[in-house]
This record gives C-alpha cells, structure tokens and sequence, in this order.
C-alpha cells in the first residue's frame, strides 16, 4: 500500500478524532480531469486537510525546504509533493506542474506562499495565475477557517469552479487571474463566517 493512501487514512482518522471538522462543497470537485485547487493558507495541517476529504489523489506543491529536511524530507519526498524553490521564478516547478494538469491530475497549491499569522487572506502569488490560464484545469477555490486546536472547529469549504475561459480568451495576465482567484477565496471565507 502506498505511503499516501495510508496517510491519507490516518490523516482523516486524526481530523475527526482532535477536530470537530466540517466539509461542505465536495461536488464541486470534477471525479476525472485536470484540476487545479487553490486554498487560503492558515496552518500547517492545511496541505492534509485539503488532501483528505478528496477521493482522487492530490500533487501539493510545498517549499523546498520540507523536502530537503533531514527529518521529515524522506517522508515527505515520498508522498505526492512537487517542490518549489520560493523567492524565485522555479521554472522546473513550472514546467512540471503544467505537465501534472496535461496529464489529467490534481494540483493544490496555497498562492499566498505562507501561512497567514491573523488569519486574514493576503496577496496571491502570480504561480496560480499562471496554471489557470496555461492549462485547462477545473480551477476550485478553497476557504479554511477555524480553530487548530483539540475538538477545535474548522471548516473547509471546497467551492464552486472559477470560470476562466473570458481570461484565458483575452489571454490575461497571470497576475489578473490570480487576483480572480483570491477574490474568490475570500467570498468564499466570508460566506463561511457569515454562516457561523
């Protein structure tokens, strides 16, 4: 069995025995094709928790630096992580991601690059821009919000596709696309809050 599979296993064993974790929006997820999922970023458990309540496997894309450590890396390298050298344009990451949509599979990624100390949603990075407009992945936005903390409650909301095809027409720029995508985690985010 792979390492994936059982971690995935063990993740949603953790998420529903220390959280009090509610998912909404899984239709929203295509069963096959290209996918692109973009996520606000609050926690290091966001990679898991994204992956976990998905059938289908995801390719996270994660800094370097979590493949490169002596302690977690070897663990790490061998679950489905693309790394990215951060602070710079890593056109192998690039390159490699767009080949992981051509090919038909799942990428997630965090476009504001760090986890948000406050918990507000910050500036996206032009990376998700640009695998929006370059490929033709289902493009989903995701808000995360809660409390990590014991029987803490989070919510993670999987929502309905952005639909790319007038920027991808006019062939935007990745900075327009990604400002799209933010905008629509942040609706997102809000309507969570505004449901509480």
């Amino acid at each position: 069995m792979r390492l994936y599979t059982v971690g995935k296993a063990l993740c949603g064993i953790f998420f529903r025995a220390a959280l009090r974790v509610e998912v909404e929006g899984k239709e929203n997820l295509p069963a096959e094709g290209p996918v692109l999922i973009c996520s606000n970023h609050v926690s290091n458990f966001d990679p898991p928790l994204v992956g976990t309540f998905i059938k289908r496997d995801v390719v996270f894309m994660a800094k370097e630096e979590l493949v490169t450590n002596r302690f977690a890396g070897p663990i790490i390298s061998r679950l489905e992580v693309m790394p990215v050298k951060r602070g710079m344009a890593d056109r192998q990451a690039l390159k490699q991601g767009l080949q992981l949509l051509k090919d038909g599979k799942v990428l997630c990624l965090f476009p504001e690059g760090t986890r948000s100390k406050t918990g507000a949603i910050g500036e996206g990075l032009s990376g998700a821009g640009f695998f929006a407009l370059r490929s033709s992945a289902v493009v989903v936005p995701v808000a995360i919000t809660g409390e990590f903390k014991p029987l803490g409650k989070v919510k993670i909301s999987y929502g309905a596709p952005v639909n790319m095809s007038k920027l991808r027409k006019e062939k935007a720029n990745a900075e327009t696309a990604t400002k799209v995508i933010m905008k629509r985690i942040k609706e997102l985010k809000e309507s969570q809050i505004l449901l509480k």
